[in-house]
């Protein structure tokens, strides 16, 4: 029975970190919100439909504010912000982390670039099928799951990598692709 426990456990931890196994799928509707988020440490409400007004948005979903991984993953963002917006896209990130910590978080690992999100009761987490867990179980937590959603609220790629430049490099490369096929 434990070996069987075992495999179990192993079969369901390569599949939560196979990026094939992205979770809304590419063409799907986003679910809309507004969510509380702080941005160069000052908090405000960030309606996704007021940033998709304006181009793409890429939402990311991580962990845990000050780990390693995700104060990693922000730096990465952080250093392709401008990338991103020479290309008409925004960037947001959302954790299950309260909005006091998302404030710290902003400025100091975000550096002032771009927004984070409080999701502490899971809301959007859910919305968009990004909660942590071994698949019976989800954990207080989100997990490391990234979106890139057209202006018109459709999901362009889907991205679930227990890494962090996975995430920013296949944004940016969805961001761009819809730009070229914008612009034609």
């Amino acid at each position: 029975m434990l070996r069987v426990a075992k495999l179990v456990l192993a079969a369901s931890l390569v599949l939560a970190v196979s990026p094939a196994l992205a979770r809304l799928q590419v063409g799907a509707r986003a679910p809309t919100f507004t969510i509380e988020a702080a941005l160069a440490g000052r908090s405000f409400q960030f309606p996704l439909a007021d940033a998709l007004a304006k181009g793409p948005v890429v939402l990311y979903f991580y962990p845990k504010s000050f780990t390693s991984v995700c104060t990693e993953e922000a730096h990465l963002f952080a250093e392709a912000i401008d990338e991103f917006a020479a290309n008409g896209a925004s960037v947001i990130g959302i954790s299950a982390d309260t909005i006091e910590t998302q404030r710290k978080f902003s400025s100091l690992e975000c550096r002032d670039k771009f927004p984070v999100g409080a999701d502490p009761d899971l809301k959007v987490i859910k919305d968009y099928d990004a909660a942590f867990g071994l698949g019976v179980v989800n954990l207080p937590l989100a997990d490391r799951v990234s979106y890139v959603i057209a202006p018109d609220g459709t999901i362009l790629s889907s991205v679930k990598d227990s890494g962090a430049a996975a995430h920013i490099q296949k944004s940016l490369e969805a961001v761009k692709a819809w730009r070229a096929g914008a612009t034609r």
